[in-house]
């Protein structure tokens, strides 16, 4: 069960019902689970028959970046956590080589053979599952066919990493099952590699933390090496609030393709006058001394957002780790306006949702998450006011946009296991 509130016409005219919601989020959320869980083995059941043995029923996150935003490719550090929304899946297997997946959510059916793994256009979702498939036989483990229903949570197109929670799922669930012992990095790196089997070009930041969420924590990762840490994240009385755009974005492939060439042009620079091997190594008094090396003006300003937004990544964690939860709302506001006025990535409707949601009293951090040019916000706000919040920030955004936008009330929790 998720709990999603629509800002509009009707759904969103009703602030006393907002607020019911809210207080009664974290109880709901349990009873949720019970509700999901039971849900997917009764589509199980009803699919594939009750004969055999017992399904067992698997969980997996989605995910939000609270900062840490457009600097994995530059050396830097992420901070994303994983979100009690995710995919649910119940899996039983077979005694051959046939794979059986179906979707509770899109009432699909996918069929395939355990030796003809190819990328097929008329399975669909269904080439994500057959990619983390392809990964394990890659990587010599021993698997047979298996019956799965899978019922997903997560809000589609929000950014909140649906693909990489079904790979992780179902990575998690065939490590279990078929009892192969692959430890959770290499499950996390073997669902990327799925993402290509897609045609997909992941980063490791998604399945990751899908993979290795840990509750009331957020993940301290360094893309490139893989080493991580774990901040404290004990959000108390408050919530995890992701505000959907409903945007449709045009932009974000090409733009991103832009921004990593002009990364690499300011890193070239750069090291005629620096000994590093990527822009994050630089610290802020470091990147002041030598950043006129930096001739295009354009190239410096991305370069400059990818040193101070590692830096503040690194500020988030520290903070965190202190307990000064408080102090991440400033951190979490340059972040933001960074990628718009620096990293040119935020585009008008992340604006038009960013300005009434950072001048709302209160609220422990909010930002622009995700790749950008629409897309979502991440916020930190209190329970008692998250149905103040979606309504002044639902209706400053109608206002200004002529797009409802969507809310999503979520907790931090562990990553892929068994329920």
């Amino acid at each position: 069960m998720r709990i999603i509130l629509f800002y509009g016409n009707v759904a969103g005219c009703v602030t006393m019902w907002l607020n019911i919601f809210v207080t009664n989020f974290l109880i709901m959320s349990k009873l949720g689970e019970i509700i999901m869980r039971q849900q997917v083995l009764d589509g199980f059941i009803s699919t594939f028959g009750a004969s055999g043995a017992e399904p067992r029923v698997f969980f997996s996150p989605g995910r939000v970046n609270l900062i840490g935003e457009h600097i994995d490719y530059n050396g830097g550090l992420v901070m994303p956590c994983a979100l009690n929304l995710g995919t649910y899946g119940a899996i039983r297997k077979r005694g051959d080589k046939i794979v059986k997946l179906v979707s509770g959510n899109f009432d699909s059916h996918v069929s395939f053979n355990l030796e003809k793994l190819v990328n097929n256009a008329q399975h669909g979702w269904g080439n994500y599952p057959k990619g983390v498939v392809a990964e394990i036989l890659k990587a010599g483990h021993e698997i047979r066919g298996f019956e799965m229903y899978i019922m997903g949570s997560l809000p589609n197109g929000a950014g909140l990493s649906s693909s990489a929670s079904i790979n992780t799922l179902v990575a998690m669930a065939l490590n279990s099952v078929f009892e192969l012992n692959i430890p959770p990095v290499d499950r996390a790196i073997l669902c990327q590699m799925a993402e290509r089997f897609c045609g997909v070009s992941c980063g490791i930041m998604d399945p990751f933390a899908c993979t290795m969420g840990k509750k009331d924590h957020a993940i301290l990762l360094d893309c490139n090496t893989l080493k991580y840490s774990y901040a404290p994240l004990n959000l108390g009385d408050y919530h995890i609030l992701i505000a959907n755009t409903n945007y449709k974005r045009g932009l974000a492939d090409s733009k991103y393709n832009e921004r990593l060439a002009e990364c690499e042009a300011a890193l070239a620079e750069l090291k005629k006058v620096c000994d590093i091997g990527a822009l994050c190594e630089l610290s802020p008094e470091e990147f002041e001394k030598h950043k006129n090396a930096i001739t295009n003006e354009t190239h410096r300003k991305r370069a400059e957002h990818a040193v101070y937004e590692n830096f503040r990544t690194k500020e988030a964690a520290r903070v965190l780790k202190a307990g000064r939860l408080g102090e991440l709302a400033p951190l979490m506001a340059e972040s933001h306006l960074s990628l718009r006025n620096l990293y040119e990535v935020v585009g008008d409707a992340l604006d038009a949702m960013f300005e009434p949601s950072v001048a709302f009293e209160g609220i422990l951090g909010t930002r622009m998450t995700g790749a950008g040019f629409g897309g979502c916000t991440v916020t930190i706000v209190h329970k008692d006011d998250a149905g103040d919040f979606i309504r002044h920030v639902g209706d400053a955004y109608l206002k200004k946009t002529g797009i409802h936008a969507s809310f999503y009330i979520a907790e931090v929790a562990d990553g892929a296991c068994e329920i």
